[in-house]
């Protein structure tokens, strides 16, 4: 059962979204993990080939091309937005699409106007996107890519992001990740800064 030994704060799937699963061998969560994994990083060297401008990737076409990417020999859903409530922030699945089109136009003119650092600019975007949970599974991976092309596209060193623990294990790492996201939902962005910059 792929939903077995979830790590605290994760979304279970749907029997629906667990249905989706392209490879039929797959029977638990561990397995499951290691399987996205390699599907990521293929994804991750897709993404990372191209010289992008922050316009490139601030747009949904790409936010859905890049899950797809990620995700594409997991999920035959994937690069398809979410069509239910989700246990992380309170944006209904019917306005998925606005809300992403907003963030991305709003780190656009954060950019234009240097409305905030940098690095704070790239974290606004993961945790917002985070908080929107666009899609069914992987929205952390995804948003974590997305804020590391936007600081390669501005010409800033990626975040290392707990000095690149795995988040989808249960571990201090994810609690004291969990933690920075639930203060950033409060307006305090600063252990989540602290966070991506371990």
């Amino acid at each position: 059962m792929i939903n077995d030994e979830l790590p605290i704060g994760a979304t279970p799937l749907t029997p629906d979204d667990a249905n989706g699963l392209i490879p039929k061998h797959i029977a638990t969560r561990g397995q499951l993990d290691q399987f996205e994994s390699r599907n990521i990083q293929q994804g991750l060297l897709w993404a990372m080939k191209t010289k992008r401008t922050p316009s490139d990737i601030l747009n949904i076409d790409f936010c859905l091309k890049l899950h797809k990417q990620m995700f594409n020999k997991s999920w035959s859903w994937a690069g398809q937005f979410r069509k239910y409530e989700v246990n992380i922030g309170n944006i209904p699945p019917e306005i998925v699409a606005v809300q992403l089109k907003n963030l991305c136009d709003d780190a656009k003119a954060w950019i234009e106007f240097s409305s905030y650092p940098l690095d704070e600019i790239a974290i606004r975007l993961h945790h917002r996107m985070v908080y929107i949970h666009p899609f069914p599974n992987g929205n952390g991976r995804h948003s974590r890519i997305m804020a590391d092309l936007l600081l390669k596209a501005l010409g800033q060193p990626l975040f290392t992001w707990g000095n690149k623990a795995n988040l989808t294990l249960q571990s201090q790492s994810r609690v004291d990740y969990l933690a920075a996201l639930r203060l950033a939902d409060k307006g305090d962005l600063s252990a989540l800064l602290d966070y991506a910059r371990t």
